[in-house]
């Protein structure tokens, strides 16, 4: 409805006549302002400050935070389909044009831009109550993260349905399928009604179509890559605000197996359609480029997150939890026996 509306549009006017207002109205004071309230970490202690909002600024903000979630939608229901198919054509045609590559290069950035926003996004809503800044080595970071996760899942895709051709679309279809349905049905094992007051004014119809759209998205990008928080449609803000681990660490290990094999599938099964490559070479290079992915990921959450002093577990411990519990099974299992020894021997 957005854009059915002209919504960008009328977005861009708008704030156009805003900014003008208040260059009119430089160094004078708006008759409608009202008190925010965030908390912030300053050296680890929580402190609350609180500014003034004129009702134009809080205007301009909400216009921003419209064009944010624009250009999510843009880039993984958009850009993706783009990079995905120009890849394509790219592979099976063996030549690159200039305005092929240029094409390329944009539907990466917008991509890449729309994955860092994600991870902005998630943040913010998550930590509602913070006032969250994030300097340029966390930015470089994510960057980093997302190119890579995001390259070399689509070229690995590319490359598997390049391989198999039609063969490949059962697999495809049935993978997004999965992403698309999962929500709903954690929905409906939850026994919760539809949330009626996701916005007023909105019917049951209203809401449905809402969620519907929310939930195509979340699966777009769930698709190429992670999308930094899990949806939870029995929630009014339609998210899960808990850090997730587990939820992170299914997803990029469901993913690393599904790459493995897909790559797998290419380099025993390919078509000489890279005459000039060694497929094994080629496949080696999309994992590791993957796993490095995964590392910078880590490396965030680890050591860069913003908000990481709130954390009850941090990656560490997390992965720490999983390597030691079979190693304390192992322990209780090992010191039963010399229990039941000690037992028998005290008897005796």
């Amino acid at each position: 409805m957005h854009l059915i509306l002209l919504g960008p549009v009328i977005r861009c006017l708008e704030a156009m006549i805003k900014y003008l207002t208040l260059w009119k109205k430089e160094g004078q004071e708006e008759p409608y302002v009202s008190l925010t309230r965030k908390k912030m970490l300053i050296d680890g202690q929580e402190v609350l400050i609180e500014w003034e909002v004129g009702h134009s600024i809080r205007t301009l903000a909400m216009h921003r935070n419209a064009y944010k979630r624009m250009s999510q939608i843009q880039a993984f229901l958009g850009s993706v389909p783009q990079l995905t198919y120009q890849l394509y054509v790219t592979l099976i045609s063996a030549e690159v044009p200039l305005g092929r590559a240029v094409l390329m290069v944009f539907s990466l950035i917008s991509v890449t831009y729309g994955a860092t926003l994600c991870n902005m996004l998630a943040i913010q809503i998550k930590y509602d109550d913070y006032k969250i800044r994030l300097g340029p080595l966390e930015v470089l970071c994510i960057t980093i993260w997302r190119t890579l996760e995001i390259t070399s899942r689509l070229v690995i895709l590319v490359l598997f349905s390049a391989t198999l051709k039609l063969k490949a679309v059962p697999f495809l279809v049935l993978n997004f399928l999965i992403i698309l349905f999962e929500p709903w049905v954690k929905f409906w094992r939850s026994g919760a009604q539809m949330p009626n007051n996701i916005e007023k004014n909105f019917s049951r119809v209203g809401t449905l179509v809402v969620l519907i759209s929310v939930t195509i998205l979340y699966a777009g990008i769930n698709f190429s890559c992670w999308s930094a928080m899990q949806l939870k449609l029995a929630d009014r803000d339609l998210v899960d605000k808990g850090q997730n681990w587990g939820h992170m660490g299914l997803h990029y290990s469901v993913r690393l197996v599904e790459n493995v094999v897909m790559v797998l599938v290419f380099k025993f099964l390919g078509v000489k359609v890279l005459l000039n490559y060694c497929h094994s070479l080629i496949a080696v290079q999309l994992i590791i480029a993957y796993l490095i992915s995964i590392g910078f990921m880590l490396l965030f959450f680890q050591y860069l997150h913003p908000l990481r002093s709130l954390f009850t577990h941090n990656v560490v411990d997390y992965l720490h939890c999983i390597c030691c519990r079979r190693h304390h099974r192992e322990r209780a299992e090992n010191a039963e026996p010399s229990h039941e020894a000690e037992m028998r021997q005290s008897i005796v």
